[in-house]
């Protein structure tokens, strides 16, 4: 794509197009990277907290498809019963307990899958880390990233 040299005050610039800047995730304030090779976006060091949480559904929905809910209910409370052991413990994972010992699939699932703020903060916490192939986790944390 080719922007014009324009005088911006004093100065010369380019009008970046609006489709650029939201293809490259960035608004008015935001710091952009200029060297020889040309002009583009910082960076980022990780992932945003929506792109995490939608890894974190990915993670999930992999699990609900190679796992019956029994089994996933038995990995979270052996994964919480060794991490109470071990002293590690947020408040969260009281209500995956719970969650777990219930009977409710609708709740489970609505945990480990909902797009509401509690799902969401729950899954900050999943406690039935253990039940994906090494490869498969590698694989989901790839593909979130590309």
């Amino acid at each position: 794509m080719k922007v014009p040299l324009r005088r911006i005050g004093n100065s010369l610039g380019v009008i970046l197009p609006r489709v650029v800047l939201e293809a490259w995730g960035v608004g008015e304030g935001d710091p952009l990277e200029l060297n020889e090779q040309g002009l583009r976006p910082l960076t980022r060091g990780g992932f945003s907290h929506q792109e995490l949480d939608q890894l974190r559904r990915a993670l999930s929905l992999a699990v609900v498809r190679r796992c019956t809910p029994r089994e996933i209910r038995a990995q979270i409370l052996a994964n919480l019963h060794r991490w109470q052991r071990q002293g590690v413990w947020v408040s969260a994972y009281d209500e995956w307990r719970g969650i777990a010992q219930s009977d409710d699939d609708g709740v489970l699932f609505a945990a480990m899958l909902g797009h509401d703020e509690e799902a969401v903060r729950l899954r900050q916490s999943m406690p039935y880390v253990g039940l994906l192939p090494q490869s498969e986790v590698r694989k989901l944390y790839e593909e979130a990233g590309a």
